[in-house]
Formats: structure tokens, sequence, C-alpha cells
């Protein structure tokens, strides 16, 4: 029998993993990291990485730092940081980043536009955006 202290769950709070064979509809916010094998409908928001495994399909608009497409990703993505399309990966849809950095592999494919954002606001997230508009606040009140 595992006990706690055999399993190294380092960093695992930060992972959502969202097995093959789930389906979820609806709004997603991950504070961290975010694995999906199932398949995923309507709007997701991870502050670290999204990582679309070969057996996951997702039909959603993603605002994330880092993405890695294994599987079947349609929607507008937003990506502050790296975007990379493996050899399983499909990508159909629009990708806004702040810099160049897309790589697709032999096999991979992406169907869309991909954008270099000169609007650095849509890069932030939405807590980002609620401290800065709570020290605007602060600062008017002065």
């Amino acid at each position: 029998m595992l006990s706690r202290k055999d399993i190294d769950v380092k960093g695992a709070k930060n992972i959502t993993v969202i097995a093959e064979g789930v389906k979820v509809e609806g709004n997603i916010n991950c504070p961290g990291s975010l694995r999906i094998d199932g398949t995923v409908t309507g709007e997701i928001t991870a502050e670290k990485e999204i990582t679309i495994g070969k057996e996951g399909k997702v039909e959603a608009n993603i605002r994330t730092k880092d993405a890695v497409v294994a599987g079947l990703y349609k929607g507008d993505m937003i990506a502050s940081g790296e975007v990379e399309i493996s050899p399983t990966g499909k990508f159909m849809g629009n990708l806004t980043q702040k810099d160049a950095l897309l790589t697709i592999a032999k096999g991979g494919l992406f169907r869309g536009e991909s954008l270099i954002g000169a609007n650095a606001e849509i890069f932030k997230s939405k807590d980002e955006k609620k401290d800065i508009e709570d020290i605007s606040l602060k600062v008017k009140k002065i």
C-alpha cells in the first residue's frame, strides 16, 4: 500500500487533468497548468500551460501562457508565451501571441491566422487587470 510519503506531490496541486473519456462543457479557470485528454467545449483560462494530449478534443477560446497541442483544437487562442503544435496536433483557429513563438512540428496542422498582439492588455489575466483597477481606484481617491 502506498502512503502519502511514497507519492511525489510536489507541484501536483498546480496541475489539473481532464482524463480521456471525460467531457466538460462550460468555463474552466485554472490557476496552474491544465492537461486535457478528454473533450472540452467552452472557455478556458490557464495561468501557466495548457496541454492538449493526443486523444484530447477541445473546442473553446483559450487564454494561457504556454500551450502544447498534440490533439485537436478549434477556437481562438491568446498566448503570452510559446505555442507548440506536435506531429499529431491539429490547430484550427486564430492564435494571438505577445511574440512570435509558434512551433509546428512536421506532420502538425495549423489552419488559421497567427497574429502578434500589439495591445499588452490582452495578455494580462483577469486577476492582474483587477489588481490594476484596484490600484487605480486607490490612487484616484488620494
